[in-house]
């Protein structure tokens, strides 16, 4: 179990958000509502959008890298 005031707590959950905004940006319903705005607190998950799907290779190779060391060394 991931403690979220440590460190790799907070990556996880970084990489976890970032990775279902992304996902949350190809449902068009979702799309207008949830990230239509691009300022303010509602900004923060348009622009978790924008790294998932412009930083996908490397948001992928970090989930997987997050996810092993998880598993088999913490």
């Amino acid at each position: 179990m991931t403690n979220v005031y440590s460190f790799d707590g907070i990556l996880v959950f970084g990489l976890l958000f970032i990775c279902t905004c992304a996902y949350l940006k190809k449902v068009p319903r979702l799309n207008s509502w949830l990230l239509s705005e691009k300022k303010g607190v509602w900004g923060v998950f348009y622009k978790a959008a924008v790294i998932g799907t412009r930083l996908h290779i490397a948001v992928a190779i970090s989930c997987l890298a997050m996810a092993f060391y998880v598993v088999f060394l913490k």
